[in-house]
């Protein structure tokens, strides 16, 4: 995957690490088009950022989805790269026995079936371009989930493999596949913003930047911050890692 000169989409990117790594590729000489439901968020990012292009998205329309790739990619006519970025989290007490399951569909919609369905949108797109890339955003709550969080924490790992299997069935293609795997950051995911114990949104995106300038193409771009999560079943530490996390998360609730 090279770093300039590209059109580059990227979901969720009015806001968080949507809107972090947008300003940090813009600022390489690529062209980005940001997309979102909240266009107020959108307006703000594009304002601040003279060049950026923006528009409107609901990852969640199934219907939607297909007519945004094909407007898209007529307004965009080099779009080669797609960054699978939106997602929400929330917190579920399955104790709770709720009358209905809206939070956990919403979640499965926004974060497995939206990157999955756009994909497959814009696919035949990328197929043509001389060279191209998809991102898919994970988190390292994908290797070692949050237990509060439970849907979330399932469809990260469920995009992990999804990622898998379509860098493999693209072997043979130009389409890069790649999967960007963030630690907790400080965004408004989860109130995390004010957050001492998150990452810095500003150093996660410059560490994640430098990876990718160090070796353009790696399957996984991993901060320092997120290998403790991501490599914990390979370094022998899950169930340590998971008990003591979610003790204390569970503790301070």
């Amino acid at each position: 995957m090279q770093l300039s000169g590209n059109t580059i989409l990227i979901t969720g990117g009015g806001s968080g690490i949507g809107r972090g790594l947008a300003e940090a590729l813009h600022a390489l000489g690529n062209q980005v088009v940001i997309a979102g439901r909240r266009q107020q968020a959108l307006d703000e990012t594009i304002a601040a950022n003279p060049g950026i292009k923006s528009l409107p998205l609901d990852v969640r329309d199934a219907a939607g989805i297909r007519s945004f790739a094909a407007h898209a990619v007529s307004a965009f006519p080099s779009l080669n790269l797609l960054i699978n970025n939106a997602g929400i989290m929330r917190r579920e007490d399955l104790l709770a026995h709720p009358a209905d399951l809206a939070d956990a569909e919403a979640i499965i919609a926004t974060n497995l079936l939206g990157p999955i369905r756009l994909t497959a949108a814009l696919l035949p797109h990328l197929e043509k371009q001389a060279r191209a890339a998809i991102m898919n955003v994970s988190s390292g709550l994908a290797f070692l989930p949050l237990a509060l969080t439970p849907t979330y924490c399932a469809t990260k790992a469920a995009i992990h493999s999804y990622t898998l299997s379509l860098r493999f069935q693209l072997r043979n293609t130009r389409i890069d596949v790649l999967e960007l795997i963030p630690p907790y950051v400080a965004t408004d995911l989860m109130d995390g913003r004010n957050d001492p114990q998150a990452m810095p949104l500003d150093q996660f995106i410059a560490e994640a930047m430098e990876i990718l300038k160090r070796q353009p193409t790696p399957p996984e771009i991993c901060v320092e911050n997120v290998k403790r999560l991501r490599f914990a079943a390979e370094n022998g530490n899950f169930e340590a890692i998971f008990t003591g996390m979610n003790s204390r998360v569970a503790g301070g609730r």
